[in-house]
């Protein structure tokens, strides 16, 4: 795995996707991901992930295998990360931010096994479908 996404992640978790815990917010917003070598990886997607300064987490979440090269704010891969680091924090509501090119802030609660996400959200595309 360490080869894969060049860092070597504190801690991995696997359901559908890939959770890669690093050690800290830089290592996250610096990171230089080799896809081809992330489509190797166990999961559909890939979500690296560590505390934030200004946010409780701070994520970044790849899909390679869906050609997707980064998802500029992946709820699904929120509601991976979101059991990770609220249980590492010791809290049950949470402020992430994922840190992709277009980035985004989402604001996140954990009850029991549901997690709940909401944020602010820009039209990306309409489509036009006739059939």
């Amino acid at each position: 795995m360490t080869d894969a996404l060049g860092i070597r992640p504190l801690e991995a978790y696997m359901a559908r996707d890939l959770v890669c815990v690093l050690p800290d917010e830089d290592a996250v917003r610096n990171y230089q991901p080799d896809l081809e070598k992330l489509k190797g990886l166990d999961g559909m997607l890939c979500h690296i992930t560590a505390p934030g300064r200004e946010y409780d987490c701070v994520s970044r979440s790849f899909a390679p295998k869906l050609s997707v090269p980064e998802d500029p704010v992946c709820g699904s891969g929120h509601c991976h990360i979101v059991p990770i680091m609220a249980e590492k924090l010791g809290k049950k509501d949470l402020l992430a931010y994922q840190a992709s090119k277009r980035g985004g802030e989402l604001q996140c609660r954990l009850e029991g096994d549901t997690v709940s996400l909401a944020g602010y959200a820009a039209l990306y595309s309409i489509a036009d479908l006739k059939v």
